[in-house]
């Protein structure tokens, strides 16, 4: 019988990490189609560690959480088995990928400037601008997650640049995120916190925390907005 449950419990480690390498894998052959498969796999490599960046954050936080999963042109998240008790542990595990993501990315774009790579420069700009998207504050994005901690009503920001953003290039996921979004933002402006599905004193933090969050938060903002805009002109004069 011991022997049986630990079978069963190797089989479910393996077949998690046979979900997220098979995921992968599918996500590279599809995004090969368009853009290659040198470019496909240092951008499915690239939104892998933004996903490791939430569940190593999780794991701190002491939260158990599955391996990333990857949909081609839908993107990959990591599922939390356990939710965060406060805001303030739900903005730290979201804004761990965006700077585990920027992180990588700085360093496809050093690699690219040594090796005059336009690749890699390629690469880069796909991670800065990936990263940039997902800092949108609305749910369920991780702008929506980190923003949380200042006001939930710091969403509704969030909507016009959605809007702008569908009107400028319309694309089905920018629909599902708006689909998504909606319930979130309804409960947001709930009257009973509970109405959320949060635990009572969930949005309770200390001031210095919430503004602490709001500068990080709106520099790295600024840092992908800058590089992003930088090398779209340099990809664009090359």
């Amino acid at each position: 019988m011991l022997k049986l449950l630990s079978w069963l419990f190797v089989a479910g480690k393996l077949g998690k990490l046979w979900l997220t390498g098979g995921s992968m894998l599918l996500s590279i052959l599809a995004y090969s189609w368009l853009y290659g498969w040198k470019y496909a796999v240092g951008f499915v490599v690239l939104m892998f560690i933004h996903e490791m960046g939430h569940y190593v954050a999780a794991r701190q936080r002491g939260l158990n959480v599955g391996m990333p999963t990857f949909i081609p042109f839908v993107g990959a998240w990591v599922e939390l088995k356990d939710m965060p008790h406060d805001v303030e542990t739900d903005a730290y595990i979201g804004f761990a990928g965006p700077v585990a993501g920027t992180l990588a990315a700085i360093g496809c774009y050093w690699y690219a400037r040594d090796t005059d790579s336009n690749l890699m420069m390629a690469i880069a700009y796909s991670g800065f601008m990936i990263n940039l998207f997902n800092l949108i504050p609305i749910m369920p994005l991780d702008g929506g997650r980190i923003t949380a901690i200042i006001s939930p009503k710091v969403w509704l920001a969030g909507v016009p640049l959605l809007i702008g953003m569908f009107l400028y290039r319309p694309s089905p996921m920018l629909i599902l995120i708006a689909l998504l979004a909606y319930p979130q933002l309804k409960m947001a402006f709930a009257k009973d916190p509970g109405a959320a599905g949060h635990p009572e004193g969930f949005y309770d933090v200390p001031v210095n925390t919430r503004v602490n969050y709001g500068v990080l938060y709106l520099g790295l903002v600024a840092f992908l907005a800058v590089m992003s805009y930088e090398l779209h002109q340099q990809l664009g004069a090359g």
